[in-house]
């Protein structure tokens, strides 16, 4: 069965996400809206699926990450059979990371 966005109460959660402006607003609704344990949950689920992208062993990420090999397999799952979304997300973070990069060699100079 297909997940279903188009109730009143998704789409304002979307426009609120879409809203924030910068990390620290970020950082404030998120921490109002989840605990500091779901939080945590959800930083080692995008860590897991950068490792998994980068080819590291289910081994080494259960060992970094703390997560069990039915959680690590389930984020692969999503990760290669889902709608995309960590693949888009985890090309975002890595052409963010290469420009930053970029941008401090310049600095340097």
């Amino acid at each position: 069965m297909e997940f279903n966005w188009n109730t009143n109460e998704k789409k304002q959660f979307i426009e609120a996400l879409l809203s924030l402006e910068n990390a620290e607003q970020a950082k404030r609704f998120l921490r109002d809206l989840m605990t500091s344990g779901e939080i945590d949950e959800f930083t080692k689920r995008l860590k897991t699926a950068q490792m998994l992208s980068n080819k590291v062993p289910y081994s080494t990420i259960e060992k970094e990450t703390g997560f069990s090999s039915t959680t690590v397999a389930r984020v692969s799952k999503w990760l290669n059979n889902g709608k995309g979304g960590y693949k888009e997300i985890i090309a975002k973070l890595h052409h963010h990371q290469t420009k930053s990069s970029a941008e401090k060699g310049l600095l340097l100079k």
